[in-house]
């Protein structure tokens, strides 16, 4: 095969392969543009190695949010363009194995806040929903948690 040939070949394929790359649903958190009523600005925030963004907007002064306590969180949830998809009190045992808990990238972003804290997580699919539409929620959506540590306690000690 010539030279040009092998050129043109090689191109054919690249190009197949970013026309099949369209047909991924998620959301690029990086190429998003945020609702300015969310106050998200990723060069004011920590990218964590899993993808998952977070800023400090209130550092907290009580007990730490750890793996096993129990969280108390108040929070909004909404979507990139600012959509709420909800709110509320919500409380879980961080990193259950059982599955109760929250989303990965919620129960990654909360621990280490202390109570009275206040933090901004940006989360992206993967770590989120994922290709799941949930109600209100489109799949491969990157959501934009507000979260409040009300209160931090130990978790419920395990039957005998």
């Amino acid at each position: 095969m010539t030279k040009v040939k092998t050129f043109f070949c090689t191109m054919a394929v690249a190009g197949a392969l970013v026309a099949c790359g369209d047909d991924n649903p998620f959301q690029v958190i990086e190429d998003i543009e945020f609702a300015a009523s969310l106050g998200v600005d990723l060069s004011q925030m920590e990218m964590r190695a899993n993808g998952l963004y977070v800023q400090d907007l209130t550092v907290g002064m009580g007990d730490e949010v750890l793996a096993d306590s129990t969280g108390y969180f108040t929070y909004a949830g909404y979507l990139s363009d600012g959509t709420l998809f909800g709110s509320g009190e919500f409380s879980f045992v961080i990193a259950d194995t059982a599955g109760l808990g929250a989303i990965e990238g919620f129960e990654a972003g909360v621990i280490g806040m202390m109570e009275d804290g206040r933090r901004l997580l940006v989360i992206p699919p993967e770590l989120g929903y994922g290709d799941v539409p949930r109600s209100g929620i489109p799949a491969g959506s990157v959501l934009v948690f507000d979260v409040m540590v009300d209160s931090v306690g130990a978790s419920p000690a395990a039957p005998n």
